[in-house]
């Protein structure tokens, strides 16, 4: 029992995701699209606020660091009459990251973290930084993807945005695309996805192959 309580406990740590992963990730589906359950992705945006306010992956959360405000340092710790306020100041000191409100990372299946352009895990920048105190709390790898937003919103900007909140509703009506299986060059879709006009003008589609077993006029 003590050596599966250690075992438990220790930390899921940290891998490089590939944007192909990710975009994979993104449109897995059912019925309807797999970013409607609960459990099954959580992508972090680690970037400053006003980058993620610019444009984000879809479904992205922004980052939150533990920080408090403090008054005027002419009061020394109290409120000044002029009610001036002040830069935050993080609570630890070093600007910790902290995990996102109301996910259960314990449960998540998948927990992404990117920053602006990270391809190690020997860099100590924003995504590596998150990824640390998400770990803690999950008991699969975090994974941080490698290049960050550059390097995934140059192969797929059409799936950058600037949308913040998503109802479940919407997400249930997201069209995912074929999954890619040589990056820029195959991917696997339906019949559906192959007629879709936005996604072949998107994926720069120039041929199709039916291998359904009945055929079909694509």
């Amino acid at each position: 029992m003590v050596v599966l309580f250690q075992l438990c406990c220790q930390m899921a740590g940290m891998v490089l995701c590939e944007s192909t992963e990710l975009y994979n990730i993104l449109n897995q589906c059912t019925a309807v699209s797999r970013l409607c359950e609960s459990n099954y992705l959580c992508l972090i945006d680690a970037r400053p606020k006003e980058d993620y306010d610019e444009s984000h992956i879809i479904t992205a959360k922004r980052s939150v660091k533990a920080s408090y405000a403090v008054s005027c340092t002419a009061a020394k710790g109290r409120t000044c009459k002029c009610n001036h306020r002040v830069d935050l100041i993080n609570l630890n000191g070093k600007g910790e990251f902290l995990p996102p409100v109301s996910v259960e990372l314990e449960c998540m299946k998948y927990c992404i973290v990117y920053d602006g352009n990270t391809v190690s895990l020997e860099e100590n920048g924003p995504a590596f930084q998150c990824a640390q105190v998400l770990q803690e709390a999950s008991r699969h790898p975090i994974r941080i993807l490698n290049g960050g937003y550059e390097a995934f919103s140059a192969h797929y900007p059409f799936f950058r945005t600037q949308k913040i909140l998503y109802m479940p509703q919407e997400l249930e009506d997201l069209h995912p695309y074929p999954v890619e299986i040589l990056p820029g060059q195959l991917y696997l879709g339906t019949c559906r996805q192959a007629c879709d006009r936005q996604i072949q003008k998107d994926l720069k589609i120039k041929a199709h192959v039916n291998v359904s077993e009945e055929a079909v006029d694509v």
